[in-house]
This record gives structure tokens, C-alpha cells and sequence, in this order.
């Protein structure tokens, strides 16, 4: 790429203005509650939420943080909920791979509001689907009683938390639990229904009820320190397995009791040495158009994700809307599943639009994810895509017949599924590209991805078109001005919920990160997967050809 060239240079300095935007926002909610409310944390002789899971993870191996931006710029009403009130990070203890979930005592005294219950439940999941220890450090008030009713009845609610701690313990999946502060309520089952408890002397505390609830329900006078802390719940009653005296001894013994774990069996997925990709992989920011509806040439972005020489192409020559390989990435074998976003030339001469779907293209991804399962190959998708193509001579060529058989091949896959969404997501197409119902086992985005259901500008038109005949029944009607400023509102609160960051607000997908971490996401995302062996055969289910 030519970094003198001035589109480059252009779209350079706008995807690097969107990444420093990513830095800041990120930082924002590393700080919690605010940093007045972490000085009285540290005052209370405690750590705080990252400050626990810095110290307990190995320093020298990679981390990468699951739901940062949880919550994001929701709940404003009740004061906020900075990444949903509790640290979720996948990391290393003694060289084992470990899902750590922390409770931010500083946002709320770390009261679980809906997303903050999604978020536990995603880490279970990930901790489930890969067959990875899950630790949990608890210091939590319990549920956030002004939203009780989204947070503790329903199927993916509270309850589910200790129903997963229960199906894991079955299924021989080590969980570890610290009570490093409250620990109220039905929250009190989460770390008794580990394998192992531990509680921090003079802050830690747990109890079905407080001491106010106890005086309110049977009259009886007592302090949560007798009523539940260290002392009772291990000499007396028995509840919990060690008392120590502080936050890094309960961390330190936390690194002891998995520094003696066993090994498991491994799925086996193929790694050799890693190779640096053969271009600079910061050219990215001068390849992403600004606009979302600009072409680009998708192989250039692979050709800065995969190891240098590494990429082998699958059907070239057809299907051309969808690129099929397999490559390296951090030495790991995958098979990449990519929208081309130029316009391309069939076989027969026709010129088809970049990032749109055909049938060709949908029954080579289809026949690749098959042979991605044949052979034990962890698959990536490069999401850039606006849907399948529409109209008549694509239904009379059965689009729906191909794009059914791609999506049950992506449905039906055994092998793990990453999902990367570099730019658009729109529609049937975010399904076909194992969007977050297809269950990859890690989806990002990058600061220039858009998901929904059509893109802006043509959803604002249907919206408005729909607004002018609510008006119209009304009698009603609408003079130029007032329609375009109507268009205008439209469209902004709809840009609003395209937005990577609105998703990621609410776990659609696991992280907003710059394209220069991508490598390091899949290639974690791969060693994690690792831990689980796959035990079952591939079966498309029934498909048509």
C-alpha cells in the first residue's frame, strides 16, 4: 500500500481518531464507580475488582478482557452501570487457561443489574463451552432492587447463575470462589456450589440475610460479622473452605490450588511457530474506507491478519463475493470465512456487488465450513457484509435454497467459531456469517462496524415512509422542512444502535477492539478452545443442493 497516497492517508487518520476514541472510552470504565469510590475501597483494606484479577493472572502471558464495555451508557437513570458492574478476563494461572469474573464494588457495592447478570452468564458459557477452570471473586450487594423484575425470575436471569454452577460441577469443570466482600441472598449459593471457597477475615461476609433482615423477619439482634463472617462461616458453621486474612492472600492461595490442578485431555487443533503477517498490519487504518458503503479489497485486510505465506485459497474462482481459506494466524491452523467488499466479475462476465451474497458464494462457504469440520479446523469469520442478493433472477436462481445451506453448515459446525466484524452486519447476512445466535466462541468488532437489520440510510426511508403513513391516517400531512428534520431524528437514533458500541453495551458481541488486536483475540480464543475436545461428529442436518 502507498502510504503517500492521499484516500490512504485520509482514511488513516479517521480509523486512528476511532481508535483513540476506543483508548478513552475504555479507560472511562476501567475507572468503575469513579475514583472516589475506589480510595474507599483501598481504605476498607481492599483491592479493587481489576487490581484483584491483575494480581491473581500471570504477568508474563496474554489477557484479554470479556465485556468491557457492558452496560455502556445504559442505565443513566440509576446512575450508570460501568462494564456491568463486574471484571470479566480470560488469563493464565501458572500457565493454565482461566476465566477470572470479579465484582466491581465500586458501582453499586456491586449490586447485579440486568447486564451485569448477562455478563456472569457469559463467562459460565465461555467457561462451559471450552471446558476451562471459571474463578470468581465476590464482593457484592446482591440484586439491584429497583430493576428486580429484569434481573432475577426469568430463564437467563440471577437463578441461572447457580443452575450453571451446578451443571459445571458435572460436567468436572473447576470452580473456585473468594468472598472478598458481601455476599448476600440467593448470591450466597454461587460460591458454596464451587468446588472450593475461600473468605477474606473482616471483610468478607455471607448470609441468606443481613443483620437488618434478620432483626425486621424473626427479632433477633446480631452483627454480620457473627451472623456471617470469616470466623463463623468456617469454624462454626463450616460453609467455607479457608479463612484469610487479607486480599492477596485469598488471590495467592487461589494461584496455589491451581498451580496443583491436572491436565486434561486437548482438542489437538494444529499450531506451528508463529510468523509476523508479510504486510504491516497498521496499514489496516488506510485501507478501511471512511464510508461503509466504499469497496475495498478484503484479501489486503487478510493479507495483515495471517502469517506471512501461509493462506491457501479454497474455490478462487468462484463465489467471488465470499472469500474461502486457510491459513495461520499466531501458528494456529484456521479456515477464514470473508465478505470481498470490491465489485467482482463471475464466471459468466456479470458484475456483482462487494459485500452482498450470491448463491455461488453462499454454496462455496457452505461446502468450505464443511471441509473446515472435516478436518478439525477452528473457523474465523471476516464480517463485512450487507445481507444476500435480492430480486427476481436471484430467488429464480434460489438464493434462499444456498443461503439455507450456508447457514446450517455454520449452525451444524463442531469446530470453534470466531466472529470479527470489520464493517457491516446487516441482516440474513450477519446470520450466514455466524453472527452471536450462530454461537461463536469469541465475537468482536472493530470501531467500524455497524450491526442491524438494514444499514442507516435505507432503514431511516423505510421508518420515515411508515411515520409519513401513521400521520397521513391522522389527516395529517408533512411539509418539507418538518420531513427532512423528521429524517434527520430518524436517522441519528438509528445510527445510534448500529453503532459497535451499542452492541457491545449489550453483549451482542464480546469486545470493541483496534484491528491490531485481532490476531491476539483469535489466537486466545483458539488456545481456550483447545481445552475442550470435540466429541462429536459433523452433521449438516438436511439440506437442500
Amino acid at each position: 500500500m502507498k502510504k503517500q497516497d492521499l484516500k490512504f492517508n485520509q482514511n488513516e487518520d479517521y480509523n486512528k481518531l476511532l481508535v483513540a476514541d476506543l483508548r478513552k472510552k475504555l479507560a472511562e470504565v476501567a475507572l468503575g464507580g469513579g475514583k472516589k469510590r475506589i480510595e474507599r475501597e483501598h481504605a476498607k483494606g481492599k483491592m479493587t475488582a481489576r487490581e484483584r484479577i491483575d494480581y491473581l493472572l500471570d504477568k508474563d502471558k496474554p489477557q484479554i478482557e470479556i465485556g468491557a464495555l457492558a452496560g455502556y451508557n445504559m442505565y443513566q437513570e440509576h446512575g450508570g452501570c460501568p462494564s456491568g458492574g463486574v471484571v470479566v478476563k480470560l488469563g493464565y494461572i501458572h500457565g493454565r487457561k482461566v476465566i477470572v469474573v470479579a465484582n466491581d464494588a465500586t458501582v453499586k457495592a456491586g449490586a447485579w443489574f440486568p447486564i451485569t447478570a448477562k455478563k456472569n452468564l457469559r463467562a459460565q458459557e465461555i467457561a462451559m463451552e471450552n471446558r476451562i477452570p471459571i474463578i470468581y471473586l465476590v464482593d457484592s450487594a446482591g440484586v439491584y432492587l429497583p430493576l428486580q423484575d429484569e434481573v432475577f425470575p426469568d430463564k437467563h436471569h440471577f437463578g441461572r447463575i447457580f443452575r450453571n454452577n451446578a451443571v459445571m460441577s458435572k460436567m468436572g469443570i473447576v470452580q473456585i470462589a473468594a468472598i472478598m466482600g458481601s455476599c448476600v441472598a440467593g448470591g450466597a449459593y454461587l460460591p458454596i456450589m464451587s468446588d472450593e471457597s475461600l473468605i477474606v477475615d473482616k471483610t468478607g461476609s455471607i448470609f441468606l440475610a443481613g443483620s437488618y433482615l434478620v432483626k425486621s423477619a424473626i427479632g433477633e439482634d446480631v452483627d454480620n460479622e457473627t451472623l456471617g463472617g470469616a470466623t463463623t462461616q468456617t469454624a462454626i458453621s463450616g460453609v467455607v473452605d479457608h479463612k484469610v486474612p487479607n486480599d492477596k492472600a485469598a488471590l495467592d492461595k487461589i494461584r496455589s490450588i491451581v498451580s496443583k490442578m491436572g491436565e486434561r485431555p486437548k482438542a489437538g487443533f494444529n499450531r506451528i511457530e508463529p510468523r509476523k503477517p508479510e504486510a504491516d498490519p497498521e496499514e489496516i487504518y488506510g485501507i478501511l474506507p471512511k464510508s461503509r458503503t466504499e469497496p475495498y479489497d478484503m484479501y489486503e485486510i487478510i493479507k495483515r491478519l495471517v502469517d506471512a505465506g501461509s493462506f491457501d485459497e479454497y474455490k478462487a474462482d468462484y463465489g467471488k463475493t465470499i472469500i474461502t481459506g486457510y491459513a495461520r494466524i499466531d501458528g494456529w491452523a484456521v479456515a477464514i470465512v470473508a465478505n470481498q467488499r470490491k465489485i467482482v466479475k463471475n464466471a459468466k462476465g456479470e458484475m456483482q456487488i462487494g459485500g452482498v451474497i450470491y448463491s455461488d458464494s453462499a454454496d462455496k462457504a457452505a461446502r468450505f465450513i464443511m471441509t473446515a469440520n472435516q478436518k478439525r479446523i477452528p473457523l474465523v469469520f471476516l464480517q463485512d457484509v450487507t445481507g444476500f442478493m435480492v430480486g427476481s433472477r436471484a430467488e429464480h436462481g434460489g438464493i434462499i435454497k444456498d443461503g439455507a445451506k450456508m447457514v446450517a453448515a455454520v449452525s451444524n459446525s463442531v469446530v470453534p467459531k470466531f466472529t470479527v466484524v470489520i464493517g457491516n452486519s446487516y441482516g440474513a447476512g450477519n446470520y450466514a456469517m455466524c453472527g452471536r445466535a450462530y454461537d461463536p466462541r469469541l465475537m468482536v468488532a472493530w470501531p467500524t462496524a455497524e450491526i442491524a437489520v438494514m444499514s442507516g440510510a435505507s432503514a431511516s426511508k423505510v421508518l420515515l415512509q411508515i411515520e409519513e403513513a401513521r400521520l397521513k391516517k391522522q389527516g395529517k400531512t408533512i411539509d418539507p422542512e418538518t420531513k427532512k428534520k423528521l429524517l434527520e431524528e430518524i436517522q441519528r437514533k438509528y445510527d445510534e444502535q448500529i453503532s459497535p458500541y451499542y452492541a457491545a453495551a449489550r453483549l451482542w458481541v464480546d469486545a470493541v477492539i483496534d484491528p491490531l488486536e485481532t490476531r491476539k483475540w483469535i489466537s486466545e480464543g483458539i488456545q481456550t478452545a483447545n481445552h475442550r475436545p470435540i466429541e462429536e461428529e459433523f452433521n449438516p442436518g438436511v439440506i437442500q443442493t
